[in-house]
């Protein structure tokens, strides 16, 4: 019994794993659409649109948050569930001219999206560029 709780219980063990705390801010409500694209005439804004039925999106939300860097200072990192918002996910792809996908990083800046990534590509940007 002893190995499993060393295994699977890992606090217990002594080990203290330091999580990276994201600081996401849900969107939820389509009157955010226009303050995004107000705020990014000063200050890069980025959209992580997930799909929560779905474990391809699980696993590069996953990766991207344990990946994740920036403060709120460089950067808003907006979070959208989108199965329960699929208003606003719908009318972020009219508004930013982009086709929707999921999961999918979306990049803001002076009212425009400047990048945009799906699926794996997510991970593989380097964030920094746009700030």
């Amino acid at each position: 019994m002893g190995l499993f709780k060393g295994l699977f219980n890992k606090k217990e063990s002594g080990e203290n794993k330091e999580e990276n705390v994201i600081p996401w801010i849900p969107l939820d409500v389509l009157s955010q659409i226009d303050e995004i694209k107000r705020k990014s005439r000063t200050k890069t804004q980025v959209i992580f649109k997930h799909s929560t039925s779905c474990g391809v999106s699980r696993m590069v939300l996953n990766t991207f948050k344990s990946n994740y860097t920036f403060s709120t200072e460089q950067l808003d990192l907006y979070y959208l569930d989108l199965l329960s918002y699929r208003e606003v996910s719908n009318q972020i792809a009219a508004e930013f001219q982009v086709i929707h996908q999921s999961p999918q990083l979306l990049v803001i800046k002076n009212d425009v999206v400047v990048f945009n990534a799906s699926h794996g590509e997510i991970n593989e940007v380097d964030l920094a560029q746009f700030i």
